[in-house]
């Protein structure tokens, strides 16, 4: 099994299969345009940011997820089930995360956003909530609700969620 990096982005996993209907893939490839567009100069770029703008939307709708186009996330991000994901703008996400329906990152009770390092996943209908910091390769049980850092190679369930791995090194 291909061991899954932290750090470099596998942008295998977000590329778009001809033929296939994958519009979490359509809605992440429409932020990642919009981000393109806005960081370099020319009117070119300037004239196709509002058409970008609108398939961004038409995606979000079809989706059911609200990711906003100034999102922070990096390279290999998968939503195999988009449904009601939402992500804060503020909010950091690592390499090759992997989020399922109904996952929510953003404010919470502590002040600021979730900071979330690579190789993280997060399972349905899961909340990470205000200043709290992921670890890479960490896990994040179905409906967890994370309102405290969880250190990297560690599992997290339940509401409020705990750690039930060391997050110790790799697991062997």
């Amino acid at each position: 099994m291909k061991k899954i990096s932290a750090t470099e982005p596998d942008w295998s996993r977000e590329r778009i299969l001809t033929g296939r209907y994958e519009p979490a893939k359509y809605l992440l490839a429409t932020i990642r345009r919009y981000q393109r567009l806005k960081s370099r100069p020319g009117i070119m770029n300037r004239l196709l940011l509002p058409f970008t703008v609108l398939m961004h939307r038409f995606w979000s709708a079809v989706t059911g997820a609200d990711i906003p186009l100034n999102s922070q996330i990096e390279g290999g991000f998968m939503m195999p089930h988009p449904n009601g994901i939402v992500i804060h703008p503020d909010a950091e996400i690592g390499p090759n995360c992997l989020f399922f329906q109904q996952v929510t990152i953003g404010n919470g009770p502590r002040p600021g956003t979730p900071v979330i390092h690579g190789h993280v996943d997060i399972g349905a209908g899961a909340r990470v909530l205000g200043g709290v910091t992921i670890g890479a390769h960490a896990k994040i049980g179905a409906n967890a609700v994370v309102v405290h850092d969880v250190p990297e190679y560690a599992t997290a369930v339940g509401v409020p969620a705990r750690i039930i791995g060391s997050g110790q090194g790799e697991p062997s």
